[in-house]
């Protein structure tokens, strides 16, 4: 599911629409909320809620996996681990 989110996200954030009336394209840079880079932001720059941000909406990051024990218990750590780590 987080693989989906992630991919339409990064759909979204490619997106632009033309604008007849200022006769340009407007893209996500145009009107997003960036509070790091507030003159020229890029699409890496603006704010976006979403549960992929605990993964810094990176896919490598998503599809990491460790090894984890506990105790005699062996397992593995994935993003379902780390989601209830952040929670």
């Amino acid at each position: 599911v987080l693989r989906a989110l992630l991919e339409l996200q990064e759909r979204l954030a490619a997106v632009s629409v033309w604008v007849p009336g200022s006769g340009r394209f407007v893209t996500l840079r145009d009107v997003c909320y960036a509070p790091l880079n507030p003159p020229g932001p890029a699409v890496g720059d603006c704010a976006v809620s979403s549960v992929t941000q605990f993964f810094q909406n990176n896919r490598s990051h998503l599809e990491r996996s460790a090894p984890q024990q506990h105790g005699q218990s062996q397992g593995t750590a994935d993003w379902h681990d780390h989601l209830i780590y952040c929670v």
